[in-house]
């Protein structure tokens, strides 16, 4: 039995983009407007494509959260994302209290399709602002300016939607101390219950990996912005429950991700998409799709399945777990991965050796060093 063994989370790829970000890893390509024939039957084989990825699961299962991700999905009319959602849910079980997310870029919003999007079901809405400041969003290529990102944090205030959050990113190239608060003090301003944020780093396949930017930061500079974010953080009255999470209240917690971290179960469907599925036998399997939109719109969607193997179970789980600043009952490690803790006791006794963690009877626990050198101790469990 896995931890969220009938409850799953489903995660729906929207690949279009109006201009590929250089430090962005994700499947995109630039989107049209005159390509309306494409982004229609797009949304058929999304359904096609959830129809046959649970012909995997083989059991009955409910979702507990939907998160529709890109590229950039409110690119997309509003009407086919009506249409999509609605359809989803004549497909596969969906809790009544489900939490389903849109990713929305401040320059392809508008008050008409917000609107839309909360007469579809959508209840949280994440908003990529990366920063307020004009510099920043060129060196990052993003094509909105601050204006419009405040604009669009306006259009949901002004809709009195509490369940927002906003992408804040640090670690900017050439960005100094003040630079990096400036940003979090302007997010803040907004009150918004959610904020992410997070660190730039440089991943492989894209733009900056190819072409590096001048000015990166060091790591040292990198962990005083991230000390001295926190604590601006709790004085707001954020607390911290993952590593690059933060919010006003755990009713405000993304569910969707927190199923990730937990290692639970999840269905990917669209370009790219990864599932995440726990077989009768207590196997797990990873189905990853094409991303080629010619062959997905020609219904050809499976890119691999893999067994998951023992040894990556393990690593995976902490890979995930890790990343929330919360202990781990040990017989949680149980239930989400089928495997007795007594298997990696020398595992975990080399991170208590090294102060990475600590352990009692019922949970193990990160240490603030474990959580500094988080990279070192998940080395151990690989």
């Amino acid at each position: 039995m896995t931890y969220f063994n009938k409850y799953y989370s489903l995660y729906i790829h929207i690949p279009w983009c109006l201009k590929k970000c250089p430090y962005c890893d994700f499947y995109s390509t630039i989107f049209t407007k005159n390509s309306k024939q494409i982004y229609e039957q797009y949304i058929k084989s999304l359904l096609l494509d959830l129809e046959k990825t649970l012909f995997f699961v083989k059991k009955k299962i409910y979702i507990k959260s939907i998160f529709l991700g890109g590229g950039t999905p409110s690119l997309l009319d509003e009407e086919l994302i009506f249409f999509l959602l609605n359809e989803i849910k004549k497909k596969i079980n969906v809790l009544k209290l489900v939490e389903i997310t849109i990713e929305i870029n401040p320059s392809s919003i508008s008050d008409k399709k917000i609107k839309s999007y909360i007469n579809s079901g959508i209840n949280r809405f994440s908003i990529g602002v990366q920063s307020f400041n004009n510099k920043n969003l060129k060196i990052l290529g993003r094509l909105h300016n601050s204006a419009e990102a405040i604009n669009a944090i306006n259009i949901l205030i002004k809709r009195k939607i509490s369940n927002f959050n906003l992408d804040i990113m640090y670690g900017i190239p050439g960005q100094s101390l003040k630079n990096a608060y400036d940003d979090l003090y302007q997010a803040i301003l907004f009150k918004p219950n959610h904020i992410s944020w997070y660190q730039l780093t440089i991943e492989k396949n894209t733009i900056f990996e190819k072409f590096k930017p001048k000015n990166l930061l060091n790591d040292d500079l990198l962990w005083k912005i991230f000390l001295q974010g926190r604590k601006i953080f709790f004085k707001h009255k954020y607390f911290q429950y993952e590593i690059s999470s933060f919010v006003k209240e755990k009713k405000f917690m993304c569910k969707h991700n927190l199923n990730y971290w937990y290692f639970g179960n999840y269905l990917g469907i669209g370009c790219g998409s990864h599932s995440k599925i726990t077989l009768l036998n207590n196997k797990i399997i990873r189905i990853v799709k094409n991303n080629s939109i010619k062959q997905y719109i020609n219904n050809n969607f499976i890119h691999s399945i893999k067994t998951v193997s023992y040894k990556e179970i393990i690593f995976e789980f902490f890979l995930n777990r890790f990343r929330l600043y919360k202990k781990i009952y040990k017989k949680e490690f149980k239930k989400a991965t089928g495997i007795e803790l007594i298997k990696i006791k020398s595992l975990i006794k080399e991170g208590i050796k090294l102060d990475y963690l600590k352990e009692n009877n019922d949970y193990l626990f990160i240490t603030n060093k474990g959580y500094l050198y988080l990279n070192n101790l998940l080395e151990i469990f690989i």
